[in-house]
């Protein structure tokens, strides 16, 4: 029952925050739509059984099984995480990453940020989700110029804070 009412806490508390930086950001439905997958079954009684609080259940599952069922449903249905945006390339033939448009960039800098402060909890900074990023940047397979726009917002957010970074935001969006 812990883990069933820990995860239920986590996951309304992560939504609830990005709900409010999807509005600074001006993205309202998405803030309303999002994650609303974590709810389904293939992820909900997933993530319980994992639950621990400190990161994401898919960490303990993929830890386990060597992959994570539940974020593969996840980021496939989600257009807010970067993995959702490849695709195969028929000239390279291989797996490629796609630029992120604009409005998911905008919901996925609100999902981190919001991850960073529920995760993270009072050691939240305003450089947390800046840091996670670039302590997996090495590793993932994300479009150039969604990287460059992603770190340019966390570069905002870090130096002048979490307002001038919802106006850039915004200002990205009317582009």
């Amino acid at each position: 029952m812990k883990r069933f009412f820990g995860h239920i806490k986590t996951v309304c508390a992560h939504r609830h925050m990005v709900l409010r930086h999807c509005i600074k950001a001006g993205i309202l439905w998405q803030g309303l739509t999002h994650d609303l997958s974590k709810f389904s079954p293939t992820e909900f009684w997933v993530s319980v059984k994992n639950y621990q609080g400190y990161r994401s259940p898919c960490a303990k599952e993929r830890e386990e099984k060597g992959h994570s069922l539940a974020w593969m449903h996840h980021k496939g249905r989600n257009k807010h995480h970067f993995e959702y945006w490849t695709d195969f390339s028929a000239k390279e033939h291989r797996t490629v990453p796609v630029e992120m448009p604009p409005k998911y960039l905008a919901e996925m800098f609100c999902d981190r940020l919001a991850a960073s402060k529920v995760y993270k909890g009072e050691s939240y900074t305003d450089t947390s989700a800046k840091e996670y990023f670039l302590s997996e940047k090495p590793t993932i397979m994300m479009h150039p110029k969604t990287m460059e726009a992603l770190e340019g917002l966390f570069a905002i957010l870090e130096k002048d804070g979490e307002k001038a970074a919802f106006e850039a935001v915004r200002r990205m969006l009317k582009k």
